[in-house]
């Protein structure tokens, strides 16, 4: 008799479970519902204030970003929009980039250089109509020898012209939110009005670049390279020496990159990266008066920045507890965390009492798809909540149905 009122119990909570609503929701005290259009936000990390004073620099236009985080730890006049000269072929290596990465082009396909990549003025590394070069050589003459010619080969080989490749900077631009941003062509050889980038836009495109590649330190770190030009006049080398003179100057600091540019509507201007007890920071100056004041400006920006910040990166955050699941084939679903918890101080914060909370919803039914939210990863130093990653879950777990409801109760009576 106990086994028979066991079985009909079991039928029972199975039914129950079985016919209960599907919807996955947690809520959690105070905050969202997994699945709804308010997701557990994503990481958080520290906003900084713009320093009321900050350090003394020459060009009217500046900024300075931590590249992880993206926080801002300086700028000046940093939305104003000027013309930025070769910097631009930060946004023509993103796009460059973007093709390798989707298989479009690889660095060992062949590259024919056309009539018009061959006339471009400028910075140039001479390529002849015909030559053929690979793409990583390019890429190689665009970085280090800031060459309009490889620039606009490469658009040429990407994109079928020119124009077609500028109307993708033009939409990749968008998608990262440069608001102060238009191009007219790639390589920044126009004296166009319309051809703008504001300092912030520039600290953008930089950060998606090195930190989606960051194999194009591969590239910006050369200081003196050749290629063989193969024409019909015959087979000759050809030096590049790397426009960016911070790579050879004395700084306690490593230079990373990135990339120069000036002409007489741009004056001198910079977009540099470098690195320092595990930060990386990007300084960007627009119009600097001179060839020298925009390096000076560069390191004056770095030397404030790195002075004063620390980074905290939790590549470790320790075993995800089973997360239970109600209504579900599985009792429980396996949690995964995709994108590590960094903090940035500019305060010399000590790390080391960091605490760590996992924090999961009340309740969550199945189905639950792999990627949905489960809960957060709460951080705190001295009470104070820094911020939270989000744990999604690692795999499916699929709704118990009749049949499975029913397999249960009878594997119960059975027992």
């Amino acid at each position: 008799m106990k086994r028979i009122t066991a079985w009909v119990l079991s039928l029972v909570l199975a039914l129950s479970v079985w016919i209960s609503p599907s919807a996955a929701g947690f809520p959690e005290a105070g905050g969202p519902v997994a699945g709804s259009e308010a997701p557990i936000p994503a990481q958080t990390v520290s906003a900084v204030a713009q320093a009321a004073s900050g350090p003394q620099i020459q060009a009217p236009d500046a900024i300075l970003m931590e590249a992880s985080t993206g926080t801002v730890l300086y700028e000046k006049n940093a939305d104003e929009s000027r013309n930025p000269a070769s910097v631009t072929k930060i946004m023509t290596l993103l796009l460059i980039f973007d093709a390798l990465k989707a298989g479009k082009i690889h660095l060992d396909d062949e590259v024919t250089t056309s009539a018009y990549a061959k006339s471009m003025g400028g910075s140039q590394v001479f390529l002849e109509e015909g030559e053929v070069q690979t793409v990583e050589t390019l890429i190689k003459c665009i970085v280090i020898a800031s060459g309009n010619d490889a620039s606009v080969a490469m658009a040429e080989y990407v994109a079928g012209d020119e124009a077609s490749f500028v109307a993708m900077m033009n939409e990749r631009a968008a998608g990262l939110g440069m608001t102060g941003s238009h191009f007219e062509d790639c390589c920044g050889l126009t004296d166009s009005p319309a051809h703008v980038m504001s300092a912030r836009d520039i600290a953008l495109a930089t950060r998606e670049l090195i930190t989606r590649y960051p194999e194009i330190f591969q590239y910006s770190t050369i200081w003196m390279d050749t290629i063989t030009h193969v024409t019909k006049q015959g087979t000759k080398e050809f030096g590049l020496s790397n426009t960016n003179k911070l790579l050879k100057m004395d700084t306690d600091f490593e230079t990373t990159g990135l990339k120069t540019g000036s002409t007489s509507l741009a004056k001198y201007c910079l977009s540099a990266t470098a690195r320092k007890n595990g930060v990386d920071l990007i300084a960007v100056i627009l119009a600097a008066p001179d060839y020298k004041a925009r390096f000076s400006d560069a390191v004056t920006l770095f030397h404030y920045g790195f002075a004063g910040c620390g980074l905290y990166r939790d590549e470790d955050p320790g075993v995800i507890p089973p997360v239970p699941v109600t209504g579900g084939t599985e009792d429980s679903a396996e949690g995964r965390i995709d994108t590590p918890f960094t903090y940035l101080t500019t305060t010399g914060e000590d790390f080391s009492g960091m605490e760590k909370e996992w924090v999961f919803a009340d309740e969550i039914r199945a189905p639950v798809r792999e990627g949905d939210i489960l809960g957060r990863l709460v951080y705190r130093l001295n009470g104070k909540e820094l911020g939270s990653v989000e744990i999604v879950a690692a795999r499916e777990v699929k709704r118990l149905t009749y049949p499975d409801a029913a397999a249960r109760a009878f594997v119960a009576y059975l027992l």
